[in-house]
Protein backbone atom coordinates (compact mmCIF):
# COMPACT_ATOMS: atom_id res chain seq x y z
CA UNK A 1 0.00 0.00 0.00
CA UNK A 2 1.56 3.14 -1.19
CA UNK A 3 1.21 5.93 1.25
CA UNK A 4 1.63 9.08 0.72
CA UNK A 5 3.00 11.65 3.65
CA UNK A 6 1.27 15.01 4.16
CA UNK A 7 3.54 17.66 2.88
CA UNK A 8 3.85 20.38 5.33
CA UNK A 9 4.38 22.93 3.37
CA UNK A 10 0.79 21.86 1.91
CA UNK A 11 -0.68 22.06 5.39
CA UNK A 12 1.11 25.31 6.61
CA UNK A 13 -0.36 28.86 6.50
CA UNK A 14 2.85 29.75 5.99
CA UNK A 15 3.57 31.24 2.73
CA UNK A 16 5.96 28.72 0.50
CA UNK A 17 5.93 26.97 -2.68
CA UNK A 18 3.16 24.09 -2.52
CA UNK A 19 4.80 22.76 -6.20
CA UNK A 20 8.28 22.44 -4.67
CA UNK A 21 6.83 20.62 -2.05
CA UNK A 22 4.38 18.21 -3.30
CA UNK A 23 4.23 18.50 -6.94
CA UNK A 24 0.42 18.11 -8.13
CA UNK A 25 -0.24 15.58 -10.94
CA UNK A 26 -1.33 17.64 -14.14
CA UNK A 27 -4.16 15.42 -14.54
CA UNK A 28 -5.99 16.64 -10.75
CA UNK A 29 -8.03 19.67 -10.29
CA UNK A 30 -6.19 23.04 -8.66
CA UNK A 31 -8.55 23.26 -5.28
CA UNK A 32 -10.31 26.61 -5.17
CA UNK A 33 -8.90 29.17 -2.30
CA UNK A 34 -12.08 28.26 -0.43
CA UNK A 35 -11.87 24.57 -0.52
CA UNK A 36 -7.90 24.86 0.78
CA UNK A 37 -8.91 27.28 3.44
CA UNK A 38 -11.36 24.59 4.75
CA UNK A 39 -8.94 21.85 4.59
CA UNK A 40 -6.79 23.79 6.59
CA UNK A 41 -9.43 24.51 9.18
CA UNK A 42 -10.08 20.96 9.57
CA UNK A 43 -6.72 19.12 9.63
CA UNK A 44 -4.65 20.16 12.82
CA UNK A 45 -1.03 21.56 11.78
CA UNK A 46 0.57 19.43 14.29
CA UNK A 47 -1.02 16.11 12.47
CA UNK A 48 1.57 15.65 9.57
CA UNK A 49 4.24 15.46 11.88
CA UNK A 50 3.24 12.57 13.93
CA UNK A 51 1.30 10.84 11.10
CA UNK A 52 4.32 8.58 9.81
CA UNK A 53 4.79 6.97 12.97
CA UNK A 54 1.49 6.19 13.79
CA UNK A 55 0.87 4.62 10.26
CA UNK A 56 4.14 2.74 11.27
CA UNK A 57 2.58 1.61 14.47
CA UNK A 58 -0.12 0.21 12.71
CA UNK A 59 1.48 -1.88 10.69
CA UNK A 60 3.19 -3.23 13.71
CA UNK A 61 -0.06 -3.99 15.60
CA UNK A 62 -0.37 -8.02 15.38
CA UNK A 63 -3.08 -9.18 13.21
CA UNK A 64 -6.26 -11.12 14.24
CA UNK A 65 -4.93 -14.64 14.05
CA UNK A 66 -7.68 -17.05 11.97
CA UNK A 67 -7.41 -20.40 12.83
CA UNK A 68 -7.96 -23.78 10.76
CA UNK A 69 -9.84 -26.42 12.04
CA UNK A 70 -8.29 -28.27 14.35
CA UNK A 71 -9.98 -31.65 13.21
CA UNK A 72 -7.59 -34.39 11.48
CA UNK A 73 -8.38 -35.80 7.99
CA UNK A 74 -8.75 -39.72 8.46
CA UNK A 75 -6.68 -41.87 6.87
CA UNK A 76 -7.87 -44.40 4.02
CA UNK A 77 -9.66 -47.88 5.37
CA UNK A 78 -6.80 -50.11 6.24
CA UNK A 79 -8.75 -53.33 7.65
CA UNK A 80 -12.08 -54.84 6.73
CA UNK A 81 -15.11 -53.47 9.32
CA UNK A 82 -17.80 -55.08 10.07
CA UNK A 83 -20.65 -53.12 12.24
CA UNK A 84 -22.78 -55.76 13.94
CA UNK A 85 -26.50 -55.75 15.64
CA UNK A 86 -27.37 -52.23 14.85
CA UNK A 87 -31.03 -51.57 12.76
CA UNK A 88 -29.49 -50.68 9.85
CA UNK A 89 -31.95 -48.85 6.81
CA UNK A 90 -30.32 -49.07 3.67
CA UNK A 91 -33.41 -46.43 2.34
CA UNK A 92 -33.60 -48.42 -0.96
CA UNK A 93 -34.69 -51.39 0.90
CA UNK A 94 -36.47 -52.69 3.87
CA UNK A 95 -34.64 -52.21 7.11
CA UNK A 96 -32.68 -54.40 8.24
CA UNK A 97 -33.31 -55.21 12.21
CA UNK A 98 -30.49 -57.03 14.14
CA UNK A 99 -28.08 -56.82 10.82
CA UNK A 100 -24.79 -56.49 10.35
CA UNK A 101 -22.53 -54.38 6.97
CA UNK A 102 -19.68 -55.33 6.11
CA UNK A 103 -17.06 -52.79 4.21
CA UNK A 104 -13.60 -53.19 2.98
CA UNK A 105 -11.42 -50.28 0.93
CA UNK A 106 -14.41 -48.16 1.21
CA UNK A 107 -16.96 -50.29 -0.17
CA UNK A 108 -19.60 -52.38 0.96
CA UNK A 109 -19.04 -56.09 0.46
CA UNK A 110 -21.70 -57.35 2.33
CA UNK A 111 -25.04 -56.35 4.11
CA UNK A 112 -27.99 -58.50 5.84
CA UNK A 113 -29.39 -60.34 8.98
CA UNK A 114 -26.40 -63.49 8.81
CA UNK A 115 -23.45 -62.00 7.27
CA UNK A 116 -20.17 -64.13 7.57
CA UNK A 117 -17.41 -62.21 8.98
CA UNK A 118 -13.97 -63.20 7.82
CA UNK A 119 -10.72 -63.30 9.99
CA UNK A 120 -8.87 -59.71 10.83
CA UNK A 121 -12.13 -57.91 10.88
CA UNK A 122 -12.55 -55.23 13.33
CA UNK A 123 -16.10 -56.24 14.69
CA UNK A 124 -17.76 -53.33 16.24
CA UNK A 125 -20.80 -54.17 17.99
CA UNK A 126 -23.69 -51.70 18.08
CA UNK A 127 -26.57 -53.10 19.34
CA UNK A 128 -29.55 -51.04 19.83
CA UNK A 129 -28.20 -48.15 17.26
CA UNK A 130 -29.37 -47.41 14.04
CA UNK A 131 -27.19 -47.13 10.86
CA UNK A 132 -28.08 -45.11 8.10
CA UNK A 133 -26.24 -43.93 4.95
CA UNK A 134 -25.10 -40.08 4.85
CA UNK A 135 -26.91 -36.74 4.50
CA UNK A 136 -26.22 -35.43 0.84
CA UNK A 137 -26.61 -31.59 0.93
CA UNK A 138 -27.45 -30.76 -2.45
CA UNK A 139 -27.06 -27.03 -3.08
CA UNK A 140 -24.45 -25.52 -0.40
CA UNK A 141 -21.48 -22.89 -0.38
CA UNK A 142 -19.82 -24.93 2.25
CA UNK A 143 -15.54 -24.49 1.88
CA UNK A 144 -16.50 -21.45 -0.20
CA UNK A 145 -17.15 -18.87 3.02
CA UNK A 146 -16.38 -18.97 6.50
CA UNK A 147 -17.71 -15.61 7.85
CA UNK A 148 -20.16 -13.90 6.34
CA UNK A 149 -19.30 -10.57 7.96
CA UNK A 150 -15.63 -10.89 6.73
CA UNK A 151 -15.37 -10.43 3.27
CA UNK A 152 -11.85 -11.88 3.18
CA UNK A 153 -13.33 -15.38 3.86
CA UNK A 154 -16.27 -14.93 1.10
CA UNK A 155 -14.71 -16.62 -2.21
CA UNK A 156 -18.24 -17.65 -3.07
CA UNK A 157 -18.53 -15.45 -6.86
CA UNK A 158 -16.67 -13.95 -9.36
CA UNK A 159 -17.50 -10.19 -11.09
CA UNK A 160 -19.18 -10.31 -13.76
CA UNK A 161 -22.42 -11.79 -15.28
CA UNK A 162 -21.47 -14.27 -17.32
CA UNK A 163 -18.78 -16.87 -15.50
CA UNK A 164 -19.16 -20.45 -17.05
CA UNK A 165 -15.49 -21.44 -16.26
CA UNK A 166 -15.28 -20.40 -13.08
CA UNK A 167 -15.06 -23.78 -10.99
CA UNK A 168 -15.99 -23.92 -7.36
CA UNK A 169 -13.28 -26.80 -6.72
CA UNK A 170 -10.83 -24.52 -6.78
CA UNK A 171 -11.72 -22.34 -4.17
CA UNK A 172 -12.80 -24.59 -1.35
CA UNK A 173 -11.28 -25.04 1.81
CA UNK A 174 -10.85 -28.27 3.56
CA UNK A 175 -9.92 -26.34 6.78
CA UNK A 176 -13.34 -24.59 7.41
CA UNK A 177 -14.76 -25.00 10.94
CA UNK A 178 -18.00 -25.36 9.13
CA UNK A 179 -17.31 -28.74 6.98
CA UNK A 180 -16.89 -30.26 10.76
CA UNK A 181 -20.08 -28.76 12.18
CA UNK A 182 -22.03 -29.94 9.47
CA UNK A 183 -20.91 -33.48 9.45
CA UNK A 184 -21.32 -33.77 12.74
CA UNK A 185 -25.08 -33.88 12.36
CA UNK A 186 -24.58 -36.70 9.59
CA UNK A 187 -24.09 -34.55 6.10
CA UNK A 188 -20.89 -36.03 4.47
CA UNK A 189 -21.42 -35.18 1.18
CA UNK A 190 -22.32 -31.65 -0.39
CA UNK A 191 -22.75 -30.65 -3.37
CA UNK A 192 -21.18 -26.87 -3.56
CA UNK A 193 -22.15 -23.73 -5.69
CA UNK A 194 -20.67 -20.98 -6.56
CA UNK A 195 -23.39 -17.76 -6.98
CA UNK A 196 -23.21 -14.60 -8.49
CA UNK A 197 -23.87 -13.32 -11.76
CA UNK A 198 -26.71 -15.23 -14.25
CA UNK A 199 -24.15 -17.68 -15.07
CA UNK A 200 -22.46 -18.47 -12.45
CA UNK A 201 -20.07 -21.95 -12.87
CA UNK A 202 -19.50 -25.01 -12.56
CA UNK A 203 -20.40 -26.86 -9.23
CA UNK A 204 -18.27 -29.74 -7.54
CA UNK A 205 -19.27 -32.96 -5.38
CA UNK A 206 -16.95 -33.05 -2.26
CA UNK A 207 -16.90 -35.45 0.31
CA UNK A 208 -16.56 -33.42 3.98
CA UNK A 209 -13.19 -34.99 4.78
CA UNK A 210 -9.77 -34.76 3.20
CA UNK A 211 -6.70 -32.73 3.19
CA UNK A 212 -7.31 -30.85 0.14
CA UNK A 213 -9.77 -30.21 -2.28
CA UNK A 214 -8.52 -33.01 -4.74
CA UNK A 215 -8.86 -35.74 -2.14
CA UNK A 216 -12.03 -34.24 -1.16
CA UNK A 217 -13.81 -34.29 -4.55
CA UNK A 218 -16.01 -36.91 -5.76
CA UNK A 219 -17.23 -35.47 -8.56
CA UNK A 220 -16.22 -31.97 -10.44
CA UNK A 221 -17.05 -30.44 -12.39
CA UNK A 222 -20.93 -31.52 -10.82
CA UNK A 223 -23.10 -29.02 -12.92
CA UNK A 224 -23.08 -25.92 -14.62
CA UNK A 225 -25.31 -23.74 -13.06
CA UNK A 226 -27.64 -20.33 -13.97
CA UNK A 227 -29.23 -17.73 -12.17
CA UNK A 228 -32.29 -16.86 -13.44
CA UNK A 229 -33.46 -12.67 -12.96
CA UNK A 230 -35.57 -11.99 -10.53
CA UNK A 231 -38.53 -10.81 -12.46
CA UNK A 232 -40.88 -8.76 -10.33
CA UNK A 233 -40.68 -5.40 -10.58
CA UNK A 234 -41.08 -2.91 -7.63
CA UNK A 235 -44.23 -0.98 -7.99
CA UNK A 236 -43.60 1.25 -4.44
CA UNK A 237 -43.41 5.18 -5.26
CA UNK A 238 -40.46 4.77 -3.41
CA UNK A 239 -38.86 2.12 -5.37
CA UNK A 240 -35.30 3.20 -6.27
CA UNK A 241 -35.80 2.74 -9.96
CA UNK A 242 -39.25 3.18 -11.59
CA UNK A 243 -40.86 0.16 -13.33
CA UNK A 244 -40.10 1.17 -16.84
CA UNK A 245 -35.98 0.12 -15.33
CA UNK A 246 -36.61 -2.07 -13.79
CA UNK A 247 -38.08 -4.05 -16.94
CA UNK A 248 -35.19 -3.11 -18.89
CA UNK A 249 -32.64 -4.64 -16.16
CA UNK A 250 -34.63 -7.82 -16.23
CA UNK A 251 -35.03 -7.85 -20.19
CA UNK A 252 -31.39 -6.97 -20.55
CA UNK A 253 -30.64 -10.06 -17.97
CA UNK A 254 -32.82 -12.33 -20.01
CA UNK A 255 -31.48 -11.17 -22.65
CA UNK A 256 -27.42 -12.38 -21.54
CA UNK A 257 -28.54 -15.83 -20.56
CA UNK A 258 -29.88 -16.50 -24.15
CA UNK A 259 -27.45 -14.62 -26.01
CA UNK A 260 -24.47 -16.35 -23.98
CA UNK A 261 -25.95 -19.60 -24.91
CA UNK A 262 -26.46 -19.06 -28.48
CA UNK A 263 -22.84 -17.83 -28.80
CA UNK A 264 -21.73 -21.15 -26.85
CA UNK A 265 -23.96 -23.39 -29.22
CA UNK A 266 -22.48 -22.13 -32.47
CA UNK A 267 -19.05 -22.08 -31.30
CA UNK A 268 -19.71 -25.85 -29.95
CA UNK A 269 -21.13 -26.54 -33.73
CA UNK A 270 -18.05 -24.43 -35.56
CA UNK A 271 -15.25 -26.09 -32.69
CA UNK A 272 -17.40 -29.75 -34.21
CA UNK A 273 -17.09 -29.14 -37.65
CA UNK A 274 -13.44 -27.76 -37.39
CA UNK A 275 -14.07 -24.40 -38.97
CA UNK A 276 -11.02 -23.04 -40.36
CA UNK A 277 -9.41 -20.32 -37.95
CA UNK A 278 -11.35 -21.61 -35.50
CA UNK A 279 -10.11 -19.91 -31.79
CA UNK A 280 -10.22 -20.56 -28.30
CA UNK A 281 -12.42 -19.28 -26.04
CA UNK A 282 -12.56 -20.35 -22.34
CA UNK A 283 -16.21 -19.02 -21.65
CA UNK A 284 -17.45 -20.69 -24.26
CA UNK A 285 -15.30 -24.19 -23.68
CA UNK A 286 -16.72 -25.12 -20.37
CA UNK A 287 -20.02 -24.83 -21.80
CA UNK A 288 -19.15 -27.65 -24.59
CA UNK A 289 -20.53 -30.45 -21.97
CA UNK A 290 -23.56 -29.21 -21.33
CA UNK A 291 -24.32 -29.62 -25.36
CA UNK A 292 -23.03 -32.82 -25.11
CA UNK A 293 -24.85 -33.62 -22.44
CA UNK A 294 -22.46 -34.87 -19.98
CA UNK A 295 -22.97 -32.03 -17.84
CA UNK A 296 -25.87 -31.21 -15.68
CA UNK A 297 -27.79 -27.57 -16.18
CA UNK A 298 -28.59 -26.39 -12.76
CA UNK A 299 -30.99 -23.38 -13.17
CA UNK A 300 -31.83 -21.50 -9.93
CA UNK A 301 -35.59 -20.38 -9.91
CA UNK A 302 -38.35 -19.44 -7.27
CA UNK A 303 -41.56 -17.75 -8.59
CA UNK A 304 -44.33 -19.67 -10.50
CA UNK A 305 -43.37 -16.49 -13.40
CA UNK A 306 -39.25 -17.57 -13.43
CA UNK A 307 -40.22 -21.30 -13.89
CA UNK A 308 -42.29 -20.35 -16.66
CA UNK A 309 -39.83 -18.54 -18.42
CA UNK A 310 -37.04 -20.55 -17.63
CA UNK A 311 -39.33 -23.98 -18.52
CA UNK A 312 -39.78 -22.20 -21.94
CA UNK A 313 -36.17 -20.94 -22.46
CA UNK A 314 -35.23 -24.70 -22.28
CA UNK A 315 -37.30 -25.49 -24.40
CA UNK A 316 -36.23 -23.30 -26.86
CA UNK A 317 -32.57 -23.80 -26.46
CA UNK A 318 -33.20 -27.62 -25.98
CA UNK A 319 -31.62 -27.99 -22.91
CA UNK A 320 -32.52 -30.49 -20.26
CA UNK A 321 -32.13 -28.59 -16.86
CA UNK A 322 -32.63 -29.19 -13.43
CA UNK A 323 -34.96 -26.64 -11.13
CA UNK A 324 -33.13 -25.28 -7.82
CA UNK A 325 -35.39 -23.73 -5.82
CA UNK A 326 -38.55 -24.15 -6.92
CA UNK A 327 -40.88 -22.38 -3.76
CA UNK A 328 -43.25 -21.92 -6.46
CA UNK A 329 -42.93 -25.86 -8.06
CA UNK A 330 -46.23 -27.12 -6.66
CA UNK A 331 -48.02 -24.47 -8.98
CA UNK A 332 -45.82 -25.95 -11.92
CA UNK A 333 -45.88 -29.54 -10.86
CA UNK A 334 -47.72 -30.60 -14.72
CA UNK A 335 -45.67 -28.83 -16.42
CA UNK A 336 -42.26 -30.62 -14.57
CA UNK A 337 -43.70 -33.67 -14.76
CA UNK A 338 -44.18 -33.26 -18.47
CA UNK A 339 -40.59 -32.47 -19.07
CA UNK A 340 -39.33 -34.58 -16.81
CA UNK A 341 -37.43 -31.87 -14.67
CA UNK A 342 -36.26 -32.67 -11.65
CA UNK A 343 -36.48 -30.22 -8.98
CA UNK A 344 -33.82 -29.65 -5.94
CA UNK A 345 -36.30 -27.87 -3.27
CA UNK A 346 -34.21 -25.37 -1.35
CA UNK A 347 -35.56 -24.13 2.25
CA UNK A 348 -38.60 -25.81 2.70
CA UNK A 349 -39.09 -24.06 6.42
CA UNK A 350 -39.69 -20.62 4.81
CA UNK A 351 -43.06 -18.49 4.35
CA UNK A 352 -45.28 -18.33 1.94
CA UNK A 353 -44.07 -16.07 -0.82
CA UNK A 354 -47.92 -14.48 -1.64
CA UNK A 355 -50.31 -12.78 1.03
CA UNK A 356 -53.44 -15.36 0.07
CA UNK A 357 -50.73 -18.29 0.07
CA UNK A 358 -51.45 -21.13 3.18
CA UNK A 359 -49.44 -21.11 5.82
CA UNK A 360 -48.37 -24.67 4.91
CA UNK A 361 -47.84 -23.48 1.03
CA UNK A 362 -43.96 -23.75 1.58
CA UNK A 363 -43.82 -27.22 3.84
CA UNK A 364 -46.28 -29.17 1.31
CA UNK A 365 -44.15 -28.18 -1.58
CA UNK A 366 -42.18 -31.77 -1.34
CA UNK A 367 -45.69 -33.59 -0.93
CA UNK A 368 -47.23 -32.15 -4.37
CA UNK A 369 -44.58 -32.71 -6.38
CA UNK A 370 -44.60 -36.43 -5.19
CA UNK A 371 -47.73 -36.91 -5.65
CA UNK A 372 -47.54 -35.52 -9.49
CA UNK A 373 -44.81 -37.58 -9.91
CA UNK A 374 -42.06 -34.73 -10.21
CA UNK A 375 -38.76 -35.74 -9.22
CA UNK A 376 -37.10 -33.75 -6.40
CA UNK A 377 -34.54 -33.68 -3.23
CA UNK A 378 -34.43 -31.35 -0.46
CA UNK A 379 -31.45 -28.99 0.44
CA UNK A 380 -30.74 -25.79 1.95
CA UNK A 381 -30.98 -22.39 -0.22
CA UNK A 382 -27.14 -22.32 -0.46
CA UNK A 383 -26.90 -19.17 0.62
CA UNK A 384 -23.73 -17.90 2.61
CA UNK A 385 -26.10 -16.84 5.51
CA UNK A 386 -26.90 -20.61 5.57
CA UNK A 387 -24.12 -22.32 5.45
CA UNK A 388 -23.29 -22.07 9.43
CA UNK A 389 -26.55 -23.99 9.48
CA UNK A 390 -25.91 -26.93 7.12
CA UNK A 391 -26.58 -29.12 9.99
CA UNK A 392 -29.93 -28.28 9.53
CA UNK A 393 -30.62 -29.92 6.53
CA UNK A 394 -32.32 -32.81 8.08
CA UNK A 395 -34.64 -31.07 9.51
CA UNK A 396 -35.83 -29.35 6.31
CA UNK A 397 -37.37 -32.76 4.86
CA UNK A 398 -38.53 -33.16 9.06
CA UNK A 399 -40.79 -30.38 8.16
CA UNK A 400 -41.67 -31.80 4.75
CA UNK A 401 -42.80 -35.10 6.63
CA UNK A 402 -44.59 -32.94 9.01
CA UNK A 403 -46.99 -31.66 5.90
CA UNK A 404 -47.88 -34.59 3.82
CA UNK A 405 -44.67 -36.47 2.71
CA UNK A 406 -44.33 -39.82 4.09
CA UNK A 407 -41.55 -40.69 6.20
CA UNK A 408 -39.38 -43.03 4.34
CA UNK A 409 -39.97 -40.68 1.24
CA UNK A 410 -38.14 -37.77 3.72
CA UNK A 411 -35.31 -39.66 4.63
CA UNK A 412 -34.97 -40.52 0.46
CA UNK A 413 -34.82 -36.74 -0.31
CA UNK A 414 -32.08 -36.34 1.71
CA UNK A 415 -29.95 -39.24 0.85
CA UNK A 416 -30.96 -41.58 -2.14
CA UNK A 417 -33.17 -38.54 -4.18
CA UNK A 418 -29.89 -36.07 -4.40
CA UNK A 419 -27.77 -39.08 -5.35
CA UNK A 420 -30.01 -39.69 -8.33
CA UNK A 421 -30.39 -36.18 -9.57
CA UNK A 422 -26.18 -35.43 -8.83
CA UNK A 423 -25.40 -38.82 -10.73
CA UNK A 424 -24.15 -40.28 -7.54
CA UNK A 425 -24.02 -43.45 -8.21
CA UNK A 426 -22.12 -45.01 -5.56
CA UNK A 427 -23.95 -42.85 -2.71
CA UNK A 428 -27.49 -42.30 -1.00
CA UNK A 429 -28.25 -46.00 0.02
CA UNK A 430 -26.73 -48.90 1.49
CA UNK A 431 -26.17 -51.48 -1.01
CA UNK A 432 -23.16 -53.97 -2.08
CA UNK A 433 -20.72 -51.91 -3.83
CA UNK A 434 -21.40 -48.73 -3.30
CA UNK A 435 -19.38 -46.42 -0.80
CA UNK A 436 -19.59 -46.97 2.94
CA UNK A 437 -20.47 -43.56 3.95
CA UNK A 438 -23.32 -43.62 6.54
CA UNK A 439 -23.25 -42.62 9.48
CA UNK A 440 -24.37 -44.08 13.23
CA UNK A 441 -26.98 -42.57 15.39
CA UNK A 442 -28.13 -42.79 18.90
CA UNK A 443 -31.41 -44.74 17.95
CA UNK A 444 -34.49 -42.92 16.45
CA UNK A 445 -35.28 -41.38 13.25
CA UNK A 446 -32.29 -39.14 12.22
CA UNK A 447 -34.86 -36.60 11.26
CA UNK A 448 -35.80 -35.73 14.35
CA UNK A 449 -33.90 -33.38 17.11
CA UNK A 450 -33.26 -35.98 19.84
CA UNK A 451 -31.54 -38.18 17.72
CA UNK A 452 -27.84 -37.54 17.42
CA UNK A 453 -25.00 -39.16 15.47
CA UNK A 454 -22.80 -41.02 17.25
CA UNK A 455 -20.27 -42.22 14.33
CA UNK A 456 -19.59 -41.56 11.12
CA UNK A 457 -17.68 -43.28 8.13
CA UNK A 458 -16.99 -41.66 4.83
CA UNK A 459 -15.42 -44.13 2.03
CA UNK A 460 -14.99 -46.63 5.26
CA UNK A 461 -12.69 -44.22 7.26
CA UNK A 462 -13.82 -42.82 11.14
CA UNK A 463 -14.72 -39.74 10.49
CA UNK A 464 -13.99 -37.09 13.65
CA UNK A 465 -17.09 -35.72 14.24
CA UNK A 466 -16.24 -33.43 16.76
CA UNK A 467 -15.94 -29.89 15.63
CA UNK A 468 -15.19 -26.00 17.27
CA UNK A 469 -18.65 -25.84 19.34
CA UNK A 470 -18.59 -29.10 20.53
CA UNK A 471 -15.29 -28.59 21.80
CA UNK A 472 -16.26 -24.93 23.41
CA UNK A 473 -19.77 -27.05 24.91
CA UNK A 474 -17.44 -29.25 26.94
CA UNK A 475 -14.73 -26.98 28.04
CA UNK A 476 -17.75 -25.13 29.77
CA UNK A 477 -19.56 -27.76 31.15
CA UNK A 478 -16.12 -28.80 32.26
CA UNK A 479 -15.78 -25.06 33.86
CA UNK A 480 -19.33 -25.35 35.57
CA UNK A 481 -18.41 -29.26 36.79
CA UNK A 482 -15.85 -27.66 38.37
CA UNK A 483 -17.06 -24.70 40.26
CA UNK A 484 -20.49 -26.84 41.26
CA UNK A 485 -18.77 -29.88 42.11
CA UNK A 486 -21.32 -32.43 43.20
Amino acid sequence: MNIRPYSRGALSPRPCSRRALSPRPSSVPRQSGAATALSRSLLPSRFPSFFPYLMLLILLLPLPRIHASENVPARPQLRPVALKGATIHPVSGPEIPSGTIFFDKGKITALGGDVPIPKGTDVIDLSGKDIYPGFISANSVLGLMEVGAARATLDIAESGPINPNVRALTSINPDSELIPVARSNGILTAHVVPEGGLVSGQSAVIRMDGWTPEEMTVRSPAAMHVHWPDLTINRDVRAPKSVKDQQKDIDKAVKQIRESFQTARSYWQARKAGAPGFKSDLRWEALMPVFDGTLPLFVHANTMAQIEAVLAWAKEAQLKIVLVGGQDAWRMASQLKETDTPVVITLSTALPSRRDDGYDSTFGNAARLREAGVRFCMAMNGRNSEAPHERNLPYEASMASAFGLPKDEALKAVTLYPAQILGLADLGSLEVGKAATLIITSGGDPLDFPTHVEAAYIDGRLIDINNRQTRLRDKYKLKYRRNNPR
